[in-house]
């Protein structure tokens, strides 16, 4: 059902969008990769095919930036049917730190909320307006906008103010959106995945990985970036899912 589609994804040079590139790719869709320019993102359209990939160096912050990949996609594909926010940052610090005396710096938490926050609805209002050029297939369906949150914006735990708040703004994000473009066919949902192996994680001590891993009920381990990009494809391919912020958590409830 991907083949002959155009798919957007941003921070897919590695990660939950590098997985997510890699999969719609072999499933028969055109991917525009975008992420930082000092990423591997040209690396990795180079690795699996310029032919199939088009690598768009991107701040999801940037009118200007994302506009470029726009028109790069129109110019090399001719359409774009879907798009994958996975771009995001993370900064870990509580409120107030009562030993140092310091509270959480302001221009952290506003960093954190302009990437995750503003950064996806930048992507995802500039983008509607190149799918909505698609003809509407049999549902009068044009494309899909897939956004990326996090079970934190559930269960934010101590230290995670600023990221529990981006993710949270996300989910109250899709249901409004999707009413929003639904007058001209396209969808949108998003995924709150759990803990997954990440570059983020990666970066931990094994015995910090492994203590996550058993706080998974089940499967009791960290998530694959590959069951992260099924779900995406999944979204693509069920022209009923619309609206929704869709756990992929293995029953994980954060705890403080």
């Amino acid at each position: 059902m991907l083949k002959n589609t155009v798919t957007l994804v941003t921070g897919g040079a590695s990660g939950l969008g590098r997985a997510t590139v890699e999969r719609l790719v072999q499933q028969g869709s055109k991917v525009v990769i975008c992420d930082l320019p000092n990423s591997k993102g040209s690396e990795l359209s180079k690795s699996i095919g310029e032919s199939n990939t088009l690598f768009c160096p991107v701040d999801v912050t940037s009118e200007s930036d994302v506009q470029a990949a726009l028109d790069a996609t129109k110019k090399q594909f001719g359409k774009l049917d879907s798009v994958v926010n996975c771009a995001g940052i993370a900064v870990a610090f509580k409120t107030y730190n009562f030993n140092k005396k310091l509270p959480h710096k302001l221009e952290d938490f506003a960093k954190v909320i302009n990437v995750n926050v503003i950064g996806t609805f930048n992507v995802a209002r500039l983008s509607v307006g190149l799918i909505g050029d698609n003809d509407p297939n049999q549902d009068g369906q044009r494309g899909v906008i897939i956004n990326t949150a996090s079970i934190a914006g559930y269960e934010g735990q101590m230290g995670q103010t600023a990221y529990a708040s981006s993710k949270a703004a996300i989910i109250g994000l899709t249901l409004p959106m999707a009413r929003d473009l639904s007058s001209h066919g396209i969808r949108v949902c998003t995924i709150a995945p759990g803990l997954f192996e990440t570059p983020l994680l990666a970066s931990l001590p094994d015995k910090v990985r492994a203590f996550l891993a058993k706080s998974v009920p089940f499967p009791q381990r960290l998530g694959n970036p590959t069951e992260y990009a099924m779900l995406v494809q999944n979204i693509i391919e069920n022209p009923l899912l619309n609206g929704e912020t869709i756990r992929l958590d293995g029953a994980l409830r954060m705890q403080p």
